[in-house]
C-alpha cells in the first residue's frame, strides 16, 4: 500500500492474474482477465470492449502502452464507501503477449515464466501509459494518455481469474493445473488473494464445483462468481479483496451469481422501461434523427442511466426500432385511408353492374387506367411499392395505383361487385314487393303500414328486403293510390256540379249546405276511398268550391298545366332571349343544376380539396340547402400554365374558383395567380356582358400538427379577400381531423351561387310582366287549361312577329 503522508485516502494496487500464454496453452480465447479489468475500471457500456487481443506486432509491443512488458496498467478507480471517498484502487493485468509473426511470447526484460513473473509484488516500467483498448495500440495520441504513477507500483493483492465456461479448445483440468501452480507462487507473497470465477453467464456446473473444491482445500480463500459481459459481481470481487487488505472493514460477503444476475437484470429492466417511456414521450415523428433526440435527452437521469448500463449503441438500436414502428404506423394509417376511400372510388368508376360483373380484378385495373378521370382518383408512381417511397409523406390523397395489386384492394373490389349484385337483387325484390302490394286490393289510401303488414308477411320479397325498404315501397304505393284517389275524387266533384250551383258569390257554403253535399257524396265509392284522409278530402272539396267561383292560377286544378302559368313562362323566356349576349354567358342561380368549379392550390392542396368534395358527394352530386347540384371539378396547381391561357375558361366554363391555402407562401402565390387570371380574362374579354369569375379564398386546417400561424393566416387571408373583393372562408372553431370541413365547402358553394345571382341581377335583370305598365297594346285571350294545343302555338302570331 502506498504511504499516506498528506492524510489522503489510501491507494491499493491490485494485480489480476490467470491462465495466459500461447494458443496451445490457453486455447483460442483467454480466461477473461482483460474484460474483468475493463468492466471494473470503466464500467460504462460505451467504454466496455468485449474483445482484447494478446497477439501483437513487435511495434505495438514496444509502444508506450505495452512498453515491452507482459503486464498492462489499466488505471485507477476511486472506491467509495458509506462515508464517501474510501480509497483508490490501481489495477494491473498480468498477461503474456504473443508475437504475430512467430506466435511465441515476445522477449522482455523479465525472462521468468508467467507463473513466477505474475507473482511479483514490485513492478516497474518508466512512462508506461494506461491501457484502454486494442485500437489504442499504435494510435496512442488519439486516446486519453495517463501514465502509471512514478513508473512503478507495489502490488497489495491479487485477483486470480478462473474461466468456468466451456472454454475454447481448452480442458478445465489443464487450466486448474495452471491455476494451482500460479496460486503456489502468488501465495508466497503473503498478499490477499480472491478467486474470480469468470464467464459465469456460460457456466459449466461441474467446473464451478471443481473450483469450489480447489478453494475449500486452501486457507482463507474465497470465490466470487462474476460475468463481465453482464457486469455481475465485478465490483464485489475487488471490494472483497479491499476488505481483506483493510481489516477494519469486516469480513467480506459473497453473493451467488444467479442472485446477483437477477438483481442486475431487474435494474436494467427498470432503467430500460423508464428510457422507453421518455423516448415514447419525446419521439413522435419518425423523421426525427438520433442526433436530435440524444441532444434533447442528454442530462436527463433516465437517459443517462440507460446509456451507462446499456450504452449508446443499444439506445440507438431501440430508437431505430421505435422510429420504424412510428413509420409503419404512419404507413398503416395511410393505407387504411386509401382502402377506406377505395369503395367510394370504385362506386364512382364502376356503378354499373353489367360493366364489372364479368371482369376480374386484374381486368378491372386495366379498365381503370384508360379512364379519362384516372388522374383524379389515382396516382401512378415512378417507383414502387408506394410505402417504400417518399409518397408516404406526400399530401396527395389520391390512391397509389400499385396499392390495387394488394389482396386487400382485390377483396374490396369483389365486395363492391357483390354489393352491386345485392343492390340489383334488392331493387328487383322491392319491385316484386310493390307488385304484391298492387295485388292487395283492400289497401286503402292513408292506411297505416302496421295494418297491412300482417297480410304480406309470407311474401318472398317481404322476407328478403329490410324493414326500411318495406316502408319505403309501401310509402310509394300509398302515394300512387292517394294521388289516384284524389284525381277520382276531383272527377267526381265535376260530375256533381249541380251541388254547387246555388252557392252565393262569396263561395262560403253554410253548415247545412255542407252537410247536404257530404250526404250526397257519401254514396260515392270515390268519396269513401278517402275516408282515412278526411282532412285532405275536406281541403279538396273547399278548394273546388273556391275554384268554381273564383278561378285563379293559384287555385287552378290543372296545377302546372294551368294556361296562365304557361303563358307567363313563355313570355318570360321571350324577354330573356331579347339579349342573346347576356343569356349566353350568365345563369340564373335559382335554375342552376350543374356547377363547374376550378380548384386552385399549391403542392397538391387543390387535389386534396377535390378529393374531400368528392367524398362528400354521391355520384358527383352535392346536396346544398335542400337542392342537388351536379359538380364538375378541375383541380389546378398555381404553377400550371393552363391558368394563363384564356382557352380554359371557354372550354371548362367555370362558375367559380375555390382558392385554397395553408401557408403565407401559398397565400401569396394564390394572390398573384388571381391577379394574372383576371388580367388574362380582361384582355381576352370582348363581350361587355362577360361573366366576372367569383373567387373564394379558403383556409385549410393544419391536420398533422397545431399551427401557430393560424391567426396570421386568417388575418392575411381576410386582408387579401378585401383587397381582391372576394369571399374568405375561415376554419370553423373546434377540433376536427381533416383539412377541410363540410361547413367550409358549403359556405364556399353558397358564395359562388350568391355571386352568380348578383351578376345576373346586375347585368341581366328580367322585367316582370306586371311591371310593364307602358304598353302600346293589350290583348285578352281565352284558352282552356289542358288544351291539346301548346301555348307556344297559340302565341306564335305575336312571338314570331318582328314588331313584338
Amino acid at each position: 500500500m502506498a504511504k499516506n503522508k498528506d492524510a489522503r485516502p489510501p491507494t491499493f494496487a491490485v494485480s489480476v492474474v490467470g491462465l495466459s500464454g500461447t494458443e496451445k496453452e490457453k486455447g483460442n480465447c483467454g480466461v477473461g482477465k482483460s474484460c474483468l479489468c475493463n468492466r471494473y475500471v470503466r464500467p460504462d457500456a460505451d467504454n466496455y470492449y468485449s474483445e482484447h487481443t494478446s497477439v501483437l506486432s513487435t511495434i505495438d509491443f514496444g509502444g508506450r502502452v505495452v512498453n515491452n512488458d507482459h503486464f498492462l496498467y489499466w488505471g485507477d478507480v476511486s472506491h467509495r464507501g458509506d462515508e464517501g471517498l474510501d480509497c483508490k484502487i490501481q489495477v494491473i493485468e498480468q498477461t503474456e503477449f504473443i508475437d504475430d509473426q512467430t506466435f511465441l511470447p515476445h522477449r522482455s526484460t523479465n525472462l521468468q515464466p508467467y507463473t513466477k513473473r505474475s507473482a511479483a509484488t514490485k513492478l516497474q516500467s518508466a512512462e508506461k501509459l494506461m491501457y484502454i483498448c486494442t485500437d489504442q495500440l499504435g494510435l496512442e495520441q488519439d486516446f486519453d494518455q495517463k501514465q502509471m504513477p512514478d513508473g512503478k507500483l507495489n502490488i497489495d493483492g491479487f485477483v486470480l481469474c478462473v474461466d468456468v465456461s466451456k472454454g475454447c479448445n481448452r480442458k478445465f483440468d489443464d487450466q486448474m493445473k495452471f491455476v494451482n501452480s500460479l496460486y503456489s507462487q502468488i501465495v508466497k507473497s503473503k498478499k490477499p488473494i480472491v478467486i474470480a470465477a469468470t464467464k459465469c453467464d456460460e457456466c459449466v456446473d461441474q467446473h464451478l464445483r471443481d473450483l469450489y473444491a480447489f478453494v475449500n482445500s486452501k486457507k482463507n480463500l474465497m470465490v466470487i462468481e462474476t460475468s463481465a459481459r453482464f457486469n455481475v459481481n465485478i465490483d464485489l470481487s475487488f471490494n472483497a479483496l479491499i476488505q481483506q487488505l483493510d481489516k477494519t472493514r469486516g469480513k467480506p460477503k459473497t453473493v451467488p451469481y444467479l442472485e446477483a444476475y437477477k438483481v442486475q437484470r431487474q435494474l436494467i429492466a427498470s432503467v430500460t422501461d423508464r428510457f422507453e417511456k421518455v423516448m415514447l414521450h419525446t419521439v413522435r415523428d419518425y423523421h426525427t434523427t438520433w442526433k436530435t433526440v440524444a441532444n434533447i435527452l442528454k442530462g436527463q437521469s433516465d437517459y443517462d442511466e440507460f446509456i451507462t448500463l446499456e450504452g449508446s449503441r443499444k439506445a440507438r438500436s431501440m430508437f431505430t426500432k421505435h422510429i420504424e414502428k412510428l413509420k409503419q404506423e404512419h404507413i398503416n394509417r395511410r393505407r387504411e385511408e386509401y382502402l377506406t376511400t377505395l369503395p367510394k372510388t370504385l362506386n364512382n368508376l364502376f356503378n354499373n353492374l353489367e360493366e364489372v360483373e364479368s371482369l376480374s380484378w386484374a381486368e378491372a385495373q386495366d379498365v381503370i387506367r384508360i379512364r379519362p378521370d384516372f388522374q383524379y382518383w389515382f396516382v401512378l408512381l415512378e417507383h414502387t411499392p408506394w410505402d417504400e417511397t417518399d409518397h408516404i409523406d406526400n399530401s396527395d390523397r389520391r390512391i397509389p395505383f400499385d396499392l390495387l395489386e394488394t389482396p386487400d384492394a382485390g377483396r374490396i373490389y369483389y365486395n363492391h361487385v357483390q354489393h352491386l349484385l345485392s343492390e340489383k337483387r334488392r331493387g328487383e325484390m322491392k319491385e316484386r314487393f310493390k307488385k304484391t302490394l298492387e295485388r292487395v286490393h283492400f289497401i286503402s289510401p292513408g292506411q297505416p303500414w302496421e295494418e297491412v303488414m300482417c297480410f304480406v308477411m309470407e311474401d318472398e320479397a317481404y322476407k328478403y328486403i329490410t324493414e326500411s325498404d318495406r316502408r319505403d315501397v309501401y310509402s310509394r304505393h300509398q302515394q300512387e293510390i292517394v294521388e289516384k284517389a284524389k284525381e277520382d275524387f276531383q272527377e267526381m266533384l265535376f260530375e256533381h256540379a249541380e251541388l254547387f250551383y246555388d252557392l252565393d258569390l262569396n263561395a262560403t257554403p253554410s253548415c247545412d249546405k255542407m252537410t247536404e253535399i257530404h250526404s250526397v257524396l257519401n254514396e260515392e265509392p270515390r268519396y269513401r276511398a278517402l275516408q282515412k284522409l278526411a282532412p285532405d278530402r275536406e281541403s279538396l272539396l273547399l278548394k273546388h268550391i273556391g275554384f268554381v267561383y273564383h278561378p285563379t292560377k293559384e287555385t287552378c286544378l290543372s296545377g302546372q298545366n294551368c294556361v296562365d302559368l304557361k303563358v307567363e313562362q313563355v313570355l318570360a323566356n321571350r324577354l330573356v332571349q331579347l339579349d342573346h349576349g347576356r343569356s349566353s354567358l350568365y345563369y340564373n342561380s335559382a335554375n342552376i343544376d350543374k356547377i363547374n368549379l376550378c380548384l386552385l392550390g399549391k403542392d397538391g392542396l387543390s387535389q386534396e380539396l377535390a378529393n374531400e368534395i368528392r367524398a362528400q358527394s354521391t355520384d358527383d352530386e352535392y346536396t346544398l340547402d335542400g337542392k342537388i347540384y351536379e359538380l364538375e371539378l378541375l383541380p389546378v396547381d398555381v404553377n400550371s400554365t393552363l391558368l394563363f391561357s384564356h382557352t380554359w375558361v371557354t372550354t371548362f366554363k367555370p362558375h367559380g374558383c375555390f382558392c385554397v391555402f395553408s401557408s403565407i407562401e401559398s397565400l401569396n402565390s394564390i394572390g398573384d395567380c388571381i391577379g394574372r387570371i383576371r388580367a388574362e380574362m380582361a384582355q381576352s374579354r370582348r363581350d361587355r356582358f362577360a361573366q366576372p369569375l367569383p373567387f373564394i379564398l379558403i383556409l385549410a386546417n393544419q391536420r398533422d400538427n397545431v399551427c401557430k400561424n393560424i391567426p396570421i393566416l386568417r388575418h392575411q387571408g381576410q386582408q387579401l379577400a378585401n383587397k381582391l373583393q372576394c369571399t374568405f372562408v375561415d376554419i370553423p372553431s373546434g377540433a376536427f381531423p381533416r383539412k377541410f370541413t363540410e361547413f367550409q365547402i358549403k359556405q364556399g358553394l353558397r358564395a359562388v351561387l350568391e355571386g352568380l345571382k348578383h351578376n345576373y341581377d346586375v347585368l341581366a335583370p328580367l322585367p316582370c310582366i306586371k311591371d310593364m305598365t307602358e304598353t302600346d297594346l293589350r290583348i285578352v285571350m281565352c284558352a282552356m287549361c289542358w288544351d291539346p294545343f301548346s301555348v307556344d302555338l297559340i302565341l306564335s302570331p305575336f312571338l314570331d312577329s318582328h314588331c313584338c
